[in-house]
């Protein structure tokens, strides 16, 4: 399961093969995303009622990103920054993690104004995907809080194929890859070729 398409497509495609895998038997229901407003938007409509989780390894890159803007010639500044609100974030404290950007934007606004630009929109992140960051609560109840597993699967399927030197592909052929890929991979292979000769 696998393609390059639009969102909707994806969403329709994630929906389908949840629904095949047995949605419908899970106690407990987990959409887990790196913090993409369209991501949310699937899983409202495809999935709604489910828990939504921001992949906490993604969230964690956007504070680096801060601490990149703040401290760009200093390694050692950056790990200083990072410490504090790296714990904010781990502890699910969002809100003073929204707030402390929210003070930095502001201290930045009249000096770097672009500088200032750049934190409101790591802000902006982190403020409408609180709820999806309340880590500490998570692993509490024994949930996946990062999104790894999947990315690696991704990686070793698609991305070892389609990226390697010198290749360059059209939409139609990496699908086909793709698609071929992920059904032996799963042990789907019969269902590639029903298709393919359908077609």
């Amino acid at each position: 399961m696998g393609a390059i398409e639009t969102a909707d497509e994806f969403g329709f495609r994630i929906y389908t093969e949840a629904w095949r895998r047995g949605w419908e038997w899970a106690v407990v229901k987990i959409v887990i995303g790196d913090g993409a407003v369209w991501i949310w938007n699937q899983a409202d409509l495809h999935f709604p009622g489910a828990v939504q989780i921001v992949d906490l390894y993604h969230a964690r890159q956007h504070l680096w990103d801060v601490a990149a803007l703040l401290y760009p010639y200093d390694a050692a500044a950056k790990n200083r920054w990072m410490a504090p609100v790296k714990d904010l974030l781990d502890h699910g404290r969002i809100e003073l993690l929204v707030e402390w950007l929210r003070e930095i934007t502001a201290e930045q606004a009249g000096r770097q104004p672009s500088l200032a630009d750049e934190i409101r929109k790591q802000a902006d992140y982190f403020g409408p995907n609180t709820e999806r960051m309340r880590y500490p609560e998570f692993r509490e109840k024994g949930y996946f809080v990062g999104s790894g597993v999947i990315e690696a699967g991704c990686k070793s399927i698609a991305g070892v194929r389609l990226k390697q030197a010198g290749m360059h592909w059209n939409v139609h052929g990496a699908n086909a890859i793709i698609a071929l890929r992920c059904c032996r991979f799963n042990g789907r292979f019969e269902n590639f070729w029903d298709k393919a000769t359908a077609a």
